[in-house]
């Protein structure tokens, strides 16, 4: 990325994978791994918990080892909205796509993506 250059489609979630994580393969291929994170928002003094569904396309499978059920995990990704047919009507389906996801108990790590992202939506990498 030239440094000039600014992301501005970057998602950042901290929170806990819910539900079973779900593999699809694609007519083109690929792979597709879908799994919801909890998270929690907090505006002033309201707090309100919010499960955000992710989807993973090819994530190498050494990767997905400690990714399941209840872990803390901080994701970074875009934002996509994408449509579909279902039952005779168009569907839509808003989730962050991943670009990187590291357990939150990998501190050093954790560090280092949210470092690295910051210099993505700055424009500095």
């Amino acid at each position: 990325m030239m440094e000039s250059e600014t992301t501005s489609n970057v998602a950042l979630l901290r929170g806990a994978i819910v539900g079973e994580l779900i593999s699809r393969d694609l007519p083109s291929g690929s792979t597709v791994v879908q799994f919801d994170v909890a998270t929690t928002i907090t505006a002033g003094d309201k707090t309100a918990k919010v499960s955000v569904p992710v989807s993973w396309v090819d994530p190498p499978s050494r990767a997905l080892d400690p990714i399941e059920q209840g872990l803390d995990v901080v994701v970074v990704g875009t934002v996509r909205r994408r449509f579909f047919r279902s039952g005779g009507s168009t569907q839509s389906r808003t989730e962050v796509v991943v670009d990187a996801i590291v357990p939150t108990r990998r501190t050093k790590q954790v560090m280092a993506l949210v470092s690295d992202t910051a210099a993505r939506v700055a424009g500095t990498l």
